[in-house]
């Protein structure tokens, strides 16, 4: 049996770490942009800072009609309409719901990992799945007191929970195509093409003058977070780990979000605390060496 790989792993928390703290300070970001336009400022400013990596290395094959296929939906599920089921969704939920919804990627990535790459998915990694997954079950218990979740806000939110799920399996695909550093620049640069539109039709009755320093700031952060590193960072480590034991990283995503809607003013609840619980426990099923890999 290969030896765990462990950097892959810490490669994969880092990105959904990552992508739970820009979650949760999205919430500052939509109350002074526009959505439309705020996607289509972070793919440009992601654009201008990736622009070295479009570059081909010489020893990567030319794209095919696949490959180019498979970049536009991994931008189409995993930039745009993710970002727009996002960021709609969180403006009509809390931080703290939003990261307990999100703690369903795990199980979308091993259904559609099962059903599209025809992974195996073993029993331990199934156990580490219905830990995370159990968190959502909470969240009947926790609508009853959050006035802040509306049911829109919280279909959206499984929407963007869907297309994590594709993006993680389409990303699979490209990994053995291609190199991290180009994928993210390319599938940004998909991203920017879809949203530029709608983009330019916020922006025309927008007043830029009045945003303070603070949210230019905060999406300089948000484009250099969403666009690159999550994504260079994700695809790096899902180069070595099947998509359905990668998915059970996601975890992390809703655990950051709810440590930045906690510093961000909101409340946790003991059901919260149970639902990050179970999907930490989730992490450690799913990735835990065997006593027959260790020996």
């Amino acid at each position: 049996m290969s030896p765990v790989p462990w950097r892959a792993y810490a490669l994969l928390a880092a990105s959904t770490s990552l992508i739970g703290s820009y979650v949760g300070l999205s919430k500052l970001l939509v109350a002074a942009f526009p959505i439309f336009l705020l996607a289509g400022m972070r793919f440009a400013i992601a654009a201008v800072m990736m622009a070295g990596w479009l570059r081909k290395p010489a020893d990567e094959a030319p794209l095919d009609g696949r490959a180019k296929g498979l970049l536009f939906l991994e931008s189409f599920l995993g930039n745009f309409l993710f970002s727009i089921c996002m960021l709609f969704g969180l403006k009509l939920s809390s931080a703290l719901v939003a990261g307990v919804i999100m703690a369903g990627i795990p199980a979308a990535v091993a259904l559609l990992s099962r059903v599209f790459l025809r992974e195996r998915l073993g029993g331990r990694v199934l156990a580490g799945i219905a830990c995370a997954v159990g968190g959502i079950a909470l969240v009947a218990a926790l609508r009853h007191g959050d006035g802040e979740t509306s049911p829109l806000g919280a279909l959206l939110l499984l929407g963007a929970v869907l297309c994590e799920g594709s993006y993680v399996v389409i990303g699979k695909s490209l990994t053995a195509r291609l190199g991290p550093k180009r994928i993210s620049a390319l599938v940004n640069l998909w991203g920017l093409a879809l949203v530029t539109p709608l983009a330019l039709w916020q922006a025309r009755d927008f007043d830029f003058a009045g945003v303070q320093p603070l949210h230019w700031g905060l999406l300089l952060y948000y484009a250099a977070a969403a666009s690159i590193f999550t994504v260079w960072l994700w695809m790096s480590g899902l180069r070595h780990v099947p998509a359905s034991r990668a998915g059970v990283f996601m975890v992390f995503l809703p655990v950051s979000t709810a440590l930045m809607g906690l510093a961000l003013g909101e409340q946790m609840s003991g059901l919260h605390a149970l639902a990050y619980g179970l999907a930490l426990l989730g992490v450690l099923l799913a990735t835990w060496p065997a006593r027959s890999s260790a020996r």
